[in-house]
């Protein structure tokens, strides 16, 4: 008989997957760096959305060294390149050119929310999707580390000790001066204005929209299909004048921090929740008991927990370093999504995420 810890299926390096990548912003360039360095993924194209960086080595779009793929803003060049997956990391969804890749036989894995739950999905985009899907046998899956990681795959494995689950809670906390600009701080988040108590209704609907799929994806994974998701907006005023890293202010008494609450809810009651605690400053008038950047989760079970993760400080900038978190996710899920049936793929349709490390890490 042959030993089995000497299996190929074990030490054989695997296919070396051609990779695109599409949209190199923050998370993009740390996707695209993580896929030049992977020991078993080829980067093949790069799509990018302005004329700047049209033609320009992916190399130098991510900060590493000419590597000799060239950027394009031609979605057929990319089809034309047949690549095993694109990595669809755009700051919006356009639903054409994700349908025309998967038509097209490439299978994709993306940072946006629009495809976390099927069942969550409007049901005209969901058949869109999966007929582009059915069409050229092809996968699509939505990951990240919040949502995504942090309100899945975490909650899913501390409560696999569980028998009974009573409640979940997730509370992020995170100083957004550290990784948006003031466009998005001042703009679509509302910090500086008048602070009356409201988060704004567009910036509310978009964290639910997000946040609450996520969270009944989890919620039906552990057999308790949810019956409503509700949103709840709070805002609290700067005690003292706040400026950001880009030049902008915060006054006192006006906003300074945001706390949306988005809940999954089984016969009336909560059952999971997530919490984003997002502020320009610590020193605010509500009593929310902020904390460094990071998570806490409390499970209410038969197998309770109270975990709280913090984000250490490093040599790298707060802002790259979190769009490594998320691309990272991305990338480790790239094999997976290859693998997998043709369709909308969620979390909970793929075997676990795990990093195919290699040559990639010095030890």
């Amino acid at each position: 008989m042959s030993d089995p810890r000497n299996s190929p299926s074990l030490s054989s390096p695997e296919k070396v997957l051609r990779v695109v990548q599409w949209a190199p912003g923050k998370v993009g360039s740390s996707s695209m760096r993580a896929i030049i360095r992977h020991p078993n993924m080829e980067l093949v194209g790069v799509y990018v959305y302005s004329k700047e960086k049209a033609g320009k080595d992916a190399g130098e779009l991510c900060g590493l060294d000419p590597v000799g793929v060239l950027s394009t803003r031609n979605i057929e060049d990319i089809i034309a390149l047949k690549p095993d997956c694109v990595l669809y990391t755009p700051q919006f969804t356009d639903v054409d050119d994700v349908c025309s890749l998967l038509a097209a036989g490439i299978n994709i894995v993306t940072t946006r929310s629009d495809f976390f739950f099927p069942a969550m999905m409007d049901l005209e985009l969901y058949e869109r999707v999966e007929g582009a899907c059915r069409e050229g046998a092809a996968s699509i899956h939505g990951t990240g580390i919040s949502p995504g990681f942090i309100t899945e795959a975490f909650p899913l494995a501390i409560t696999s000790v569980s028998r009974q689950l009573n409640g979940l809670l997730i509370d992020e906390y995170a100083n957004i001066t550290d990784s948006c600009s003031d466009e998005l701080i001042f703009g679509f988040m509302g910090y500086g204005k008048p602070n009356d108590g409201k988060v704004d209704q567009m910036m509310l609907d978009y964290t639910c929209k997000g946040f609450g799929s996520s969270l009944a994806l989890t919620a039906s994974a552990l057999g308790l299909p949810i019956d409503s998701i509700e949103s709840l907006g709070e805002t609290a005023a700067a005690r003292s004048r706040v400026q950001t890293p880009n030049g902008g202010v915060i006054e006192p008494g006006t906003i300074g921090a945001l706390r949306i609450t988005v809940t999954a809810k089984k016969n009336n009651r909560p059952l999971i929740q997530f919490r984003a605690n997002w502020y320009c400053t610590l020193d605010i008038e509500e009593d929310w008991q902020l904390q460094d950047s990071g998570w806490r989760i409390q499970v209410d079970s038969d197998a309770p927990f109270d975990i709280s993760i913090r984000l250490p400080e490093t040599a790298e900038p707060f802002a790259e370093r979190m769009a490594g978190y998320t691309a990272h996710r991305a990338v480790n899920a790239v094999p997976y999504v290859c693998a997998a049936e043709p369709g909308i793929r969620s979390s909970t349709d793929l075997p676990p995420v795990v990093a195919q490390l290699g040559k990639a890490t010095t030890i």
